[in-house]
């Protein structure tokens, strides 16, 4: 479970990343956002007032005494990775990583799952925007893969994503899970004809464990019932978004 900050406003990752490695998720606290975004949406593509959005993210910054802006990204629910040390970095992307000091990765979410990376020896980051599709797509694997490191030094966070008891989906997802890894049927539970309950936290650490990494931490909260803390674009169509962020220092 990730810890909360004194000021509520953020969540820190519970994992034994180097002391060099600072990373964080927001929650919908702290912002100047009004209803439906309330507060601290950090979505430029959602409808809220860009003015706002850019101060909440303003906020976001100087709160965590970050030097440069972090990259936000222009998540397509895709398998592509933005090198960040590029310079020009792909825009159009759902995962990045740095191998830079203060450069910061982020990531948007409102139920999909974000993951944050990290090697043992605190030199390079990433962070992955998993909603299903991507899931599927390999979006977690080829992050690690761009990362460059031996799956055994990698560490990876879920950070918080809607949980298994609200992400109904219709056999078609399951099935395209299962064709690609029979183990994957163990994170769907039947709800109704043809409907199934899905574990995406389960189904991200089957991919990553598949793939070699081991060291794998978070998971548990769910963004769809906890209507206090968190975004849910399923629970309500019209809302925020929440960042996942980690860099080097």
């Amino acid at each position: 479970m990730p810890i909360i900050s004194p000021n509520a406003h953020f969540l820190y990752p519970n994992w034994p990343a180097p002391d060099n490695v600072h990373a964080v998720n927001t929650t919908r606290y702290g912002g100047m956002s009004t209803t439906p975004f309330d507060s601290m949406n950090l979505g430029t593509h959602v409808g809220d007032n860009i003015n706002t959005v850019e101060k909440n993210r303003k906020i976001l910054s100087e709160a965590l005494e970050l030097k440069d802006s972090p990259f936000w990204l222009n998540q397509i629910h895709s398998d592509k990775v933005s090198n960040l040390d590029d310079k020009r970095p792909l825009i159009d992307a759902d995962a990045a990583f740095t191998r830079q000091i203060r450069r910061t990765c982020v990531v948007m979410t409102a139920d999909c799952l974000p993951v944050l990376f990290c090697n043992t020896a605190g030199s390079v980051v990433a962070a992955s925007h998993a909603g299903w599709r991507g899931l599927h797509a390999g979006i977690l694997e080829k992050t690690a893969i761009a990362m460059q490191c031996k799956p055994n030094d990698l560490m990876a966070w879920l950070g918080p994503a809607i949980g298994v008891n609200a992400f109904e989906v219709g056999d078609e997802v399951r099935q395209a899970f299962v064709n690609y890894d029979p183990i994957a049927k163990h994170a769907f539970k039947s709800s109704s004809h043809n409907k199934y309950l899905a574990d995406i936290y389960l189904l991200a650490r089957q991919r990553l464990s598949a793939f070699g990494i081991q060291k794998i931490y978070g998971g548990g909260e769910c963004t769809y019932t906890d209507k206090a803390r968190f975004y849910s674009y399923r629970r309500e169509a019209k809302t925020g978004r929440m960042a996942s962020l980690i860099w080097i220092d």
